[in-house]
């Protein structure tokens, strides 16, 4: 009795394409501010206004609080009026110095008469010196009635109401952060830092990152630092990524997903992720032949792409893969294309999201 022909096997193809792709690393980081910043009074006093709402970006010399000037005003103002008073008796001094100096040589003075009223002068600028200090502190300290933002950022919850009494250096009255740009903190193995390293050789890194529950494009931005040593019971170094964040999409505190890109290899074959399969001896695929058969072929995986992967080694590119349908293949055995693999496992333009 004739052994009956199988029926050709249902199967659904793609294309290897060529195409250049990144070398990355995936870590999970944490967003942080670049300055934080904690508001402190640098005088104590009664906090009279209250300049802005919590919560409200500000820009660098914004006004946040202010603390009653009036005592500081006072204080000025004698010191001012001190001040003019060393002046007077520095210029009296000066007078009475240049009245004697003109009778040194006739000896109509004694030189010790001279050398007090010359000693006069000297004590009269000291004094001066002094009180131009004070007066100088004073107008410091009046301007620290106004306390102002030393940067653009964004304010957190305010600390103290108007009416308060705080004290100098007391504590804060209310953090500032800025937030553009923002940073992501992540770390690395000691065993990818080498990679790393070699990356930053040949030029800056560029780093991508996404929150968690965002299915946007990922934010781009640029590695700006690198630890100098490894953490000890971790293993791992501390890296940096520079954001920017004029829309706040990253907000410090949280965390987010980084795509650390070390190197693009140049003309890589790609295949749908969903074509290779796992074997005891490694990765294979079916390889549609001219002939409506199908080829197994062992392949060497590289990092994924998205919908993709990297064929390192067993595949060239334009060869049909069969994305579809290989569990019922046996090698060699005849297929049926059935149509076309989803837009997304072929089209060329997939870059890979994180």
């Amino acid at each position: 009795m004739p052994e009956l022909e199988r029926p050709p096997a249902p199967v659904t193809v793609a294309a290897a394409v060529a195409e250049d792709v990144p070398v990355y690393l995936d870590e999970m980081g944490r967003v942080v501010a670049p300055e934080v910043v904690a508001i402190q009074p640098q005088v104590s006093g009664r906090v009279t206004e209250v300049h802005f709402a919590e919560g409200a970006d500000v820009k660098a010399g914004d006004p946040l609080f202010t603390i009653d000037p009036r005592p500081f005003q006072a204080r000025l103002d004698a010191a001012e009026a001190a001040l003019a008073g060393e002046r007077a008796a520095r210029d009296l001094a000066k007078i009475e110095f240049a009245r004697v100096a003109s009778l040194v040589e006739s000896k109509a003075i004694s030189k010790s008469e001279y050398d007090v009223r010359k000693n006069a002068v000297d004590v009269a600028e000291a004094r001066i010196r002094a009180a131009d200090a004070e007066v100088d502190t004073a107008r410091l300290d009046m301007e620290y009635t106004s306390i102002r933002s030393p940067l653009a950022g964004r304010t957190g919850r305010r600390l103290v109401d108007a009416g308060n009494v705080v004290t100098a250096n007391g504590g804060a009255l209310v953090v500032v952060q800025r937030l553009d740009p923002i940073y992501a903190e992540f770390t690395v193995t000691e065993n990818d830092l080498a990679r790393v390293q070699r990356g930053l050789a040949a030029g800056p890194l560029k780093a991508e990152a996404r929150l968690p529950d965002d299915a946007g494009e990922p934010r781009e931005g640029t590695l700006t630092f690198v630890d100098s040593s490894v953490q000890e019971g971790t293993g791992t170094v501390r890296l940096r990524a520079t954001l920017p964040n004029g829309d706040r999409r990253f907000w410090p505190g949280r965390f987010v997903r980084v795509r650390l890109v070390l190197e693009t290899v140049r003309g890589a074959v790609l295949v749908p992720a969903a074509a290779p399969m796992t074997s005891a001896d490694g990765s294979l695929v079916y390889v549609a032949k001219e002939d409506s058969t199908a080829e197994l072929r062992p392949v060497v995986l590289g990092q994924r792409q998205g919908d993709r992967v990297v064929v390192v080694k067993g595949v060239q590119a334009g060869e049909r893969i069969v994305v579809t349908g290989q569990i019922a293949l046996m090698p060699g055995g005849r297929i049926s294309i059935a149509g076309p693999t989803t837009a997304s496992a072929v089209s060329p333009k997939d870059g890979g999201g994180l």
